[in-house]
């Protein structure tokens, strides 16, 4: 029997990646001149038109002085984490 995972809060990931930059008080550009990634990958990206790669979120970490670990666990939002359910 295969067990799936839940589906990951991708829509959790896009608002952390969104309240990051406005805490910042960044426009599109200026995170895209911080990170690489272009303009419309960002907006695409924050408004959930596409899911990004992992160097874009990558970049992103690294821009906003975040860990990817930071990112990457709004994606388990509203179930356990790998781990947590140790017993």
């Amino acid at each position: 029997m295969t067990i799936f995972p839940p589906d990951a809060n991708l829509t959790a990931l896009r608002l952390e990646l969104a309240r990051l930059r406005g805490e910042r008080g960044w426009t599109y550009d200026e995170l895209a001149s911080r990170s690489g990634p272009s303009r419309r990958t960002l907006i695409e990206v924050e408004q959930g038109r596409t899911i990004g790669s992992l160097k874009t979120w990558h970049a992103l970490a690294h821009a906003l002085d975040v860990s990817v670990d930071h990112l990457f666990a709004t994606l388990c939002e509203g179930h356990p984490a790998p781990g947590d359910n140790a017993g």
